[in-house]
């Protein structure tokens, strides 16, 4: 298979995954972490690697590394692998997928921006989803979701959210909150990016828009469980509820991806008793703004292009310290509200468009 973000912690957990079975790893594709991406290379023997610029290749201990998006989209088409796992982060992962489509390979996708931002040009039939929420309904579902006689077999599904760093915050405490602050998960350790994400949610905004498409449906919600052992549920037409539990590792929906059926103990079973009580609440919007679009996203998910750029500009915006924290949200919103009417009809409009909103938050937001 190939692996794009081998460095990162889903690409980590995909090669020991790859490594307890004996998979071939055909690529490796990587950021700049050059120090991990060479040891990889010296245990996985690759046939190409990748990474994101020049400067990074020149420490790779390969013969023909390539830098760039071109080189990682040309390996994608060379290679003879039918699986890509994409564990690319940010907008780097929506071309890549693309491409894999477009080969006709299987994708065991964890970036999100691929069908937040290209969802109704993706075939999500060649998509398993590695990430915790959608694997759990997806196990749940084991492929019910498919429509019985032109309706769904359930009333609603539901994915969980940790609530983010700042979720027993004071509300007026929340808008002078630092970078190591919104960094302090409470409940793992991720990458910068992920861990703002999730605390203003638009990492669950996110998900709710992939859930759409993944399974074909606007009857998805969210709420926040505080110790991230439930990660999704399905309310069944009959009005039983089944929940996904499970210890938060990402191993056990990366297994899944790749094998398609798991028959060994990839993780420990969760005990119950030691987890003791559980605290669901709501996903209130005077703490986490960002939310009130919800519903309408769902309903005209050509946003989610909106959300994602006017996010990831307001995040480097944070990250320069620009900006405050509650601004990442404020920008977001005012960005929906000067782009609700957008229409997209095809894959180059979703760059034309990338390109104005960003251009739209770099003007209006100095």
């Amino acid at each position: 298979m190939v692996v794009l973000g081998s460095t990162g912690s889903i690409g980590v957990n995909t090669l020991e995954i790859a490594k307890r079975y004996g998979i071939k790893i055909e690529a490796l594709i990587a950021g700049n972490n050059y120090k991990l991406l060479n040891a990889q290379i010296k245990e996985f023997k690759p046939e190409f690697v990748a990474v994101k610029d020049k400067k990074t290749a020149e420490k790779i201990d390969f013969k023909n590394v390539k830098y760039g998006e071109e080189a990682i989209l040309e390996i994608i088409e060379n290679s003879k692998s039918d699986l890509i796992v994409n564990a690319l982060v940010g907008d780097a992962g929506l071309k890549p997928t693309l491409k894999a489509q477009q080969c006709g390979k299987k994708i065991a996708l964890a970036n999100k921006e691929s069908l937040v931002n290209a969802g109704k040009f993706i075939d999500t039939s060649k998509i398993t989803p590695i990430d915790s929420e959608h694997f759990g309904l997806w196990y749940l579902l084991n492929g019910k979701w498919k429509m019985e006689n032109g309706k769904c077999n359930f009333n609603k599904l539901y994915i969980t959210a940790s609530g983010g760093a700042l979720r027993d915050w004071d509300f007026e405490k929340i808008k002078n909150a630092s970078l190591k602050d919104v960094l302090n998960h409470p409940n793992w350790s991720m990458g910068v990016k992920i861990t703002i994400d999730s605390a203003t949610m638009v990492n669950k905004l996110f998900e709710v828009l992939e859930a759409k498409w993944l399974f074909n449906t606007t009857e998805i919600d969210a709420f926040i469980e505080t110790k991230s052992i439930i990660h999704a549920l399905v309310e069944w037409k009959d009005g039983s509820t089944t929940a996904h539990i499970s210890k938060t590792d990402m191993k056990l929906p990366i297994a899944f991806a790749i094998l398609d059926e798991v028959k060994d103990e990839i993780l420990s079973p969760v005990n119950l008793l030691e987890i003791g009580k559980l605290e669901f609440r709501k996903i209130d919007s005077k703490r986490y703004p960002v939310w009130e679009i919800k519903d309408m996203l769902l309903k005209n998910p050509d946003l989610g292009v909106v959300v994602n750029t006017a996010n990831e500009s307001a995040i480097d915006k944070f990250l320069k310290e620009k900006i405050s924290f509650s601004d990442i949200s404020m920008i977001i919103l005012k960005a929906v509200k000067k782009f609700e009417n957008i229409k997209i009809n095809g894959i180059d409009e979703i760059f034309e468009i990338k390109n104005e909103v960003r251009k739209w938050c770099e003007s209006n937001f100095v």
